[in-house]
């Protein structure tokens, strides 16, 4: 059996796997909120365009520290346009993309909590007078969106220097809402689009908070100079009317809604 010369074996190895790299799914990063809606959103993408794109989910602006250090993401699903825009002016994406939702905060509880999720913020000003809040979660406001949100709301309602020593801050707002049902916690602020989930049912109540009480979570999507036509698609498809449904009935409004 002949045998191929070493240069010649070692390129018919190497063939196949710059064949998988050529054909891997494109990398799309979104924020944590949209841990339930994208993956029914890409779900459909796939039955409707036999394609396939692979997922990472994360604070916005750890997402963008990573884009810019050289991560593989070829469309960025930020919670925060300003991140975009951060990665748009370091010359990161291909242009300044285009607003895709806008997200909500809801006060989430825990069943066995002090507190009513029907009372709002108002029943955790109550409850922390009557020192009942041990630990409230939030995400992170120093990269996290839904994070400098929620500590947005708690210093419009005059709460945060009296919570913040009992913070427990989720490194992005689905850890968050982890943190706000585990054992020990009274409840926290998080994404409402995290709360509507099926897979929350039974877990807790909630509470929608109203959206004066903190700057508009503008949610803004990019194609970065990575992306292939895979990630194109899937850029269009989420701005259609089947993937606006998802997205609606998760709690987002909508552009041009």
């Amino acid at each position: 059996m002949p045998r191929l010369p070493r240069r010649g074996l070692a390129v018919a190895l190497l063939l196949p796997a710059v064949a998988r790299a050529q054909g891997a799914a494109p990398l799309v990063a979104g924020a944590a909120d949209l841990q339930f809606a994208l993956a029914e959103i890409v779900a459909l993408f796939r039955e409707r365009t036999g394609m396939e794109v692979r997922t990472t989910l994360g604070a916005s602006g750890n997402l963008t520290r990573q884009i810019e250090q050289g991560s593989p993401v070829e469309l960025f699903l930020s919670a925060d346009e300003g991140f975009v825009f951060r990665l748009a002016e370091g010359g990161h994406t291909r242009d300044r993309g285009v607003l895709y939702a806008t997200g909500r905060v809801a006060l989430l509880v825990p069943p066995a909590s002090p507190l009513r999720a029907e009372d709002g913020l108002a029943g955790l000003r109550a409850a922390l007078e009557a020192a009942r809040i041990r630990r409230f979660a939030i995400a992170n406001p120093e990269h996290a969106p839904y994070g400098r949100a929620a500590e947005q709301a708690l210093r419009a309602e005059g709460l945060w220097d009296r919570i913040r020593p009992l913070l427990a801050l989720g490194e992005n707002v689905s850890q968050a809402a982890q943190f706000a049902l585990a054992g020990g916690s009274q409840g926290g602020l998080v994404a409402f689009s995290l709360v509507l989930a099926p897979a929350m049912a039974g877990r807790g109540t909630y509470q929608l908070l109203p959206d004066t009480l903190h700057e508009p979570l503008r949610q803004r999507m990019v194609l970065t100079r990575r992306a292939g036509p895979v990630a194109e698609r899937f850029f269009a498809f989420m701005q259609e009317a089947e993937a606006r449904a998802i997205k609606r009935r998760f709690g987002f409004a909508l552009p041009g809604e």
